[in-house]
């Protein structure tokens, strides 16, 4: 499903914004557009279950939409943010929250059209996602981000290819479900899913990740290891040609 929040608080422009996306040329199948009065709703609805494409108002009262973007970028560095305002005086301050676009009031459909058709062609060109569910937040990580997952008692633990960790509320199993060897992942012990293009080398005992750190094999699943890693490597390969 491809989602779109329209975060606006005159509802008359939300309304307009909805009827341009029905004309949308590009319009996905599964495209679903939902629109917010405030800034507060948004981050909520967002945190909750995350949009491609927010199309946000920035001046706004309480919480404006700069200071909105701001708190989504907190926790969401790809969702797609447009700021939509009757003033072009925040462009400079749009570029600190890394917004997408800048358009200007009232909305051209055809510069809406060419930004978002834009926008959906970088949203599907980005690898696949999952939604992780951190303490009080979900957040979207691109399957390439993860290096491996560990399971730490009550806790799991993802740690990514830039060094940081982030800490799920869910247990081990649903991940088991979600990252799959079709997706490039293997479950190489009861406690550890590993990214297969993330692995330097392996033995018998355990994989060496692109990091440096160990993990272990299970004596019992080493043969299926050994042939979850040549179906993505050599898929891989065989893509590249």
């Amino acid at each position: 499903m491809f989602r779109i929040a329209i975060c606006d608080d005159e509802p008359v422009f939300s309304s307009q914004i909805e009827a341009i996306l029905n004309h949308w040329p590009s319009k996905p199948a599964d495209l679903t557009a939902e629109s917010f009065s405030n800034g507060d709703a948004l981050i909520t609805a967002h945190t909750e279950s995350p949009f491609d494409i927010i199309l946000l108002d920035v001046m706004m009262p309480f919480v404006n939409g700069i200071e909105t973007a701001r708190e989504i970028r907190r926790h969401d560095k790809n969702v797609k943010i447009v700021f939509l305002t009757s003033s072009p005086e925040f462009a400079v301050d749009s570029y600190t929250v890394k917004a997408n676009n800048y358009l200007l009031k009232p909305v051209d459909p055809f510069n809406l059209f060419q930004c978002l058709d834009e926008l959906y062609g970088e949203v599907h060109r980005i690898l696949p996602y999952i939604n992780v569910k951190i303490p009080h937040a979900v957040r979207k990580i691109n399957l390439a981000e993860i290096e491996y997952v560990e399971a730490q008692k009550r806790h799991v633990v993802f740690v990514l290819n830039d060094g940081s960790k982030l800490e799920s509320t869910e247990p081990f199993y649903t991940y088991e479900e979600k990252l799959s060897v079709e997706l490039g992942f293997f479950k190489c012990h009861r406690s550890y899913i590993v990214n297969i293009n993330m692995i330097n080398a392996y033995t018998a005992k355990e994989v060496q990740m692109h990091s440096g750190c160990l993990i272990p094999i299970s004596r019992s699943c080493h043969k299926e290891f050994e042939d979850a890693y040549f179906s993505v490597i050599f898929g891989k390969a065989g893509e590249d040609r």
